[in-house]
């Protein structure tokens, strides 16, 4: 078992650096495709809820399509045929809201 633990370890002279670098490469991939793009689209959706003001249509993350009338710190009131209901601010979806509230596109002839 000790041989196995003896012939692991690197080579005396060789550089320790070296050894390291995948992992060190892996991490830098990780960061780049996974950390770095969620971290982007959190702010994205952080300055989207800061924008939403009164009369802004929104549809929250369970479908409900409603209008806003009143705004608190943590919550929106929506009104939806009548009906007013309280949802959490991050219960609002923003790809589903812009979408909504975006201007009509004009076709081309």
């Amino acid at each position: 078992m000790y041989n196995i633990i003896l012939m692991s370890q690197p080579a005396p002279g060789s550089n320790p650096i070296m050894n390291f670098l995948p992992l060190i490469l892996i991490m830098v991939v990780f960061y780049f495709f996974m950390i770095y793009p969620q971290q982007k689209k959190m702010k994205a959706q952080k300055k989207f809820r800061e924008s939403i003001d009164k009369g802004f249509k929104v549809v929250t993350i369970g479908g409900i399509h409603g209008k806003i009338v009143e705004i608190n710190d943590n919550y929106f009131i929506i009104e939806t045929e009548g009906t007013r209901i309280r949802i959490d601010k991050t219960a609002v979806s923003m790809e589903a809201s812009q979408t909504l509230n975006a201007p009509a596109k004009e076709e081309k002839k």
